[in-house]
């Protein structure tokens, strides 16, 4: 990790992680939680930080019919590069990036390289563009910028809006094709529950790949059906209930992505079968706003938390 224009120039740095994080472990800034730190903490932000390693890669590994960088939480404003080239650009922590680099990986050593633009720089600017309210606690701009929001202040919270690689990063090798997504939806009507399963798929290079699903119950029993969109029926459906108003079983759903009799990648996920839904009427009070699950009113109440640390490792 380097921090541009700082007495600080490079340093060992653990990804997943963070700047804050990587910069106090190696005593290069004090506790942000103490005294009047945070202060001090703030002004690093007006810089840009760049994440730098090698990696190795083999003749085995390059003959994937298509090679993606994935990066699964980069925060925020990023610019990648890899042997040099420029691969692409991020601006949102909440989603995963992916970026084809087939062309891009050779064998041997390999150079990443991630630049992070300071955050605190980048919603001073958007603030001026399009001025837009957020909590009075906060730093102006905040809203303007897709990054945890409780960084920048929020009721008695700091003023700490890291910076970094917070989820894992890693180059992925595919053959043929790959599973992309896959949504579960639920229908539920007298007393029984059908599954629509709907996967989307990314292919490297054509073939003929066939989709086959796989719903297991709590109690051992499998319901299987094949294909991109299909309906599959569950029979004696076990409800998903909140605590304290029933049991909470689980179905584990399983998509294979086949080429013939090979598996190319796969999908696992387990799920509870319920409707979820708000009971709105009119009543002698005005109107109702209450939480129904699987048709039953649930009485839920809550308070309001923010994080106890703003350093995410």
């Amino acid at each position: 990790l380097s921090v541009s224009d700082t007495a600080f120039q490079q340093v060992d740095a653990v990804v997943p992680g963070s700047v804050y994080h990587d910069l106090l472990m190696n005593e290069l800034i004090e506790d942000p939680f103490q005294g009047a730190n945070e202060i001090e903490a703030l002004k690093l932000m007006d810089h840009d930080f760049t994440y730098e390693r090698c990696f190795e890669a083999d003749q085995d590994f390059l003959e994937a019919d298509q090679l993606v960088l994935r990066a699964e939480g980069l925060d925020t404003l990023a610019q990648i590069y890899l042997n040099g080239e420029k691969v692409g650009e991020a601006d949102n922590m909440h989603r995963i990036w992916e970026y084809n680099v087939t062309s891009l990986v050779k064998e041997g050593t390999n150079e990443l390289k991630v630049v992070l633009a300071s955050p605190t720089r980048w919603i001073k600017e958007a603030y001026k563009k399009s001025p837009q309210a957020g909590s009075s606690d906060a730093m102006e701009g905040f809203p303007l910028l897709r990054k945890a929001h409780c960084m920048f202040g929020w009721d008695w919270g700091p003023h700490l809006p890291d910076a970094g690689i917070w989820r894992e990063i890693s180059l992925i090798g595919i053959e043929t094709a790959r599973i992309q997504d896959v949504r579960v939806h639920q229908i539920h009507e007298d007393g029984k529950v059908t599954c629509e399963v709907i996967t989307r798929e990314r292919k490297a290079k054509n073939a003929e790949l066939t989709t086959q699903i796989t719903i297991t119950g709590p109690d051992g029993e499998v319901c299987t059906g094949s294909g991109e969109d299909v309906l599959i029926a569950i029979p004696d459906p076990k409800l998903w209930w909140p605590n304290g108003f029933g049991d909470q079983p689980l179905y584990t759903v399983l998509v294979r992505l086949m080429q013939g009799e090979k598996e190319l990648d796969r999908w696992e996920k387990r799920i509870g079968l319920r409707t979820l839904t708000m009971h709105v009427e009119k009543d002698q009070w005005g109107e109702s706003f209450c939480h129904q699950v699987n048709g039953v009113d649930i009485f839920a109440m809550g308070a309001d938390y923010i994080p106890e640390d703003n350093l995410l490792p």
